[in-house]
């Protein structure tokens, strides 16, 4: 019913440990718990960096109409002693009257600096789950295989053992392959599903994403873009590729010829020439200049501009497939 939490769901979330991917998804759980509950559940996330004791009365006091509300506090370990003390102390009072249909999500690295608070909040009773870093080969096949039962799958140790060595221990690209393997094989993950899943992208590049991208293939661009970020392709080439093929296309419009004619006049392949005149079909002047925008700002972001390459890419080729239809 609105304006109060999952019946199973705590007043009081802590989440230990280094592994940010898992954190995350441990935060993303309870929000999507109490969105089940109630999908007007207004979700808060608390900086902590600007965040006063003061402020904290209000965050807590239920609403006038009694609405669900979900307070996540990422990082908590770096929140000074008074706002540490404080939040313990709301943290209490939540625990003992979880009514007021409030939910508070803490994670914190789980280290000695800042302990009072996580301290304070197991004393309180929270639901405390653990994510430390996982670095032996055990918990890496248990992880995949639990990935791919999350999924809906089934894999051996020897399926799971075939996915690490080719894709590596990155946590959020294992869950993302293992995803796609359930789904492209309906759950039956065997030694032959992961080989010709892993043979029919192996040659995935940037120029691949790129050329996708430019002929306005959103599905096939992101497929092509996450498999080659999966198997270890750096972004830079990606987005140096997607420049490329932005600036390809723009060079042959409206020029006249074949690609042999053209070749030397824009010191280009006579293949590469009628690729971009290909892929150059239906896009307009206006459309060019606007990709061209977004692959510079993708090459910005991907050499020192951006905190998260990879979402700068996905966001460029997005930008890309939007301008093949400004007119």
């Amino acid at each position: 019913m609105p304006g109060s939490a999952a019946p199973s769901l705590a007043p009081l979330h802590l989440v230990l440990g280094d592994e940010s991917f898992l954190a995350g998804r441990v935060v993303a759980d309870v929000v999507a718990a109490a969105r089940a509950a109630d999908p007007e559940c207004d979700v808060r996330e608390l900086d902590l960096t600007q965040l006063t004791p003061g402020a904290l009365p209000e965050l807590f006091s239920p609403s006038l109409f009694a609405e669900a509300r979900v307070l996540i506090a990422r990082d908590a370990h770096t929140a000074g002693k008074d706002l540490a003390a404080a939040l313990v102390t709301h943290a209490t009072a939540l625990a003992k009257d979880p009514s007021s249909g409030i939910i508070l999500v803490v994670t914190h690295l789980g280290q000695a600096r800042g302990k009072a608070l996580s301290d304070g909040l197991k004393k309180a009773g929270a639901e405390t789950t653990t994510v430390a870093k996982i670095t032996k080969q055990r918990e890496k096949i248990n992880f995949v295989r639990d990935e791919i039962r999350r999924a809906g799958g089934k894999a051996s140790e020897e399926v799971a053992s075939l996915i690490l060595d080719a894709v590596g221990s990155d946590l959020r690209e294992l869950a993302s392959v293992c995803s796609q393997l359930v789904a492209d094989t309906g759950g039956r993950v065997d030694l032959e599903a992961v080989r010709q899943y892993h043979r029919g992208r192996a040659d995935v590049s940037g120029y691949t994403v790129a050329d996708a991208a430019m002929i306005g293939d959103t599905a096939a661009a992101l497929e092509a873009l996450r498999w080659a970020l999966a198997i270890g392709v750096d972004p830079v080439p990606i987005a140096d590729a997607l420049a490329d093929g932005v600036r390809s296309v723009a060079r042959v419009a409206g020029a006249k010829g074949s690609g042999y004619q053209l070749a030397s006049t824009l010191g280009m392949p006579p293949w590469k020439v009628e690729r971009a005149q290909r892929q150059g079909r239906g896009w307009s002047q206006a459309g060019l200049a606007s990709a061209a925008r977004a692959a510079a700002t993708a090459n910005a972001d991907v050499k020192g501009g951006a905190d998260d390459r990879n979402y700068a890419l996905e966001r460029a080729v997005l930008a890309i497939v939007s301008a093949r239809e400004v007119r």
